[in-house]
């Protein structure tokens, strides 16, 4: 379908769920915030494999229709809801939701919206909360990482795990990253990887047990799933833990008799339950990042900006999964 060419508000919508090019650029203004809202005129939003997925019709849970993809964003308070406190007209934002956020402009839930950190940039704001608020709850609440062990991180090169990689180097452990091409693996060693090895390497097991003087690994780091999953359980230590944060190279079958053998624990990571039933431990744990992201400590790589008149494209980008870095659109 053509694209409207409005003079005001727009976003990337479609009536039923699928590829990118179902998708049009067209006239849409929220309104006013509820009472409870935050109106938000949208500088950037981040654009991850899983917002690619939902607006697909991929996703473990599908949203309903008409639907604007995105789900997280940075921006600049237009209006606030009657109800809301502590935020005020002019302050710079970031923001996450189900949906909506390929928008010039977007009403959301006042607990979703937080100050922005001044250390960062609009986009790099915008493709924040997100992959840190999920590499901290795997690490932190899930796994319990401690200083002095080794992580191993695949897709370092991605959303969440180049947050993993930055936040276990914070944490005091050391960190192995596992990439699929030579431009990853540099961008994990610049957010601090101790070692970087090729995930597609004809001996992948062997790299990683000698990448931490031929021991086991403590911890896992898994947002990719598919083949990559069983070998690395298998590099896991006695007592590890294998995370599974996603697995967009699809489900993989791990045979139960690992986990007996190594005394080891394959631990599932679900970010947007865990802030369903533990708000409380949610809100704390990104008071943290934020905390970190201000001091400059927390930081994302940025590999590309789409104008929004070039979301397809940028979807498109997104999705292949080649680039090293995020991927941003920037609004007018």
């Amino acid at each position: 379908m053509p694209d409207d060419k409005p003079a005001g508000p727009r976003a990337a919508i479609a009536e039923e769920l699928g590829p990118p090019d179902h998708y049009r650029l067209a006239a849409h203004d929220p309104g006013p915030p509820s009472p409870t809202q935050v109106r938000i005129a949208i500088r950037a939003a981040g654009i991850s494999f899983v917002d690619v997925l939902t607006a697909a019709g991929g996703y473990q849970v599908k949203p309903p229709t008409p639907f604007v993809p995105g789900s997280e964003c940075a921006g600049v308070v237009e209006a606030v809801g009657a109800e809301v406190a502590g935020i005020a007209v002019g302050d710079k934002v970031v923001a996450s939701g189900w949906g909506g956020l390929f928008a010039n402009v977007a009403n959301l839930p006042a607990r979703t919206v937080r100050a922005m950190p001044e250390a960062l940039s609009f986009e790099e704001a915008a493709v924040f909360p997100v992959s840190y608020a999920t590499a901290w709850h795997a690490l932190v609440d899930r796994a319990k990482l401690q200083t002095g062990e080794t992580l191993l991180v695949l897709g370092a090169g991605g959303a969440t795990g180049y947050a993993a990689v930055q936040i276990g180097r914070h944490l005091g452990t050391r960190v192995i990253a596992s990439a699929s091409s030579e431009a990853k693996r540099a961008l994990a060693t610049a957010g601090g990887a101790d070692a970087a090895i090729d995930a597609r390497g004809a001996d992948w097991r062997a790299a990683v047990k000698a990448a931490n003087g031929d021991r086991g690994v403590n911890v896992v780091f898994d947002p990719i799933g598919g083949e990559a999953t069983d070998p690395a359980f298998r590099s896991l230590a006695w007592n590890g833990r294998h995370l599974v944060i996603g697995f967009p190279a699809g489900i993989a079958a791990l045979r139960t008799n690992l986990p007996l053998l190594k005394g080891a624990s394959l631990i599932g990571v679900d970010v947007r339950q865990f802030g369903i039933f533990e708000p409380a431990k949610s809100e704390t744990n990104r008071d943290t990042i934020f905390a970190l992201a201000a001091e400059g400590k927390l930081r994302p790589a940025i590999t590309r900006t789409y104008p929004l008149e070039d979301f397809r494209a940028a979807m498109e980008d997104a999705a292949a999964g080649r680039s090293a870095g995020r991927i941003v659109l920037t609004m007018d």
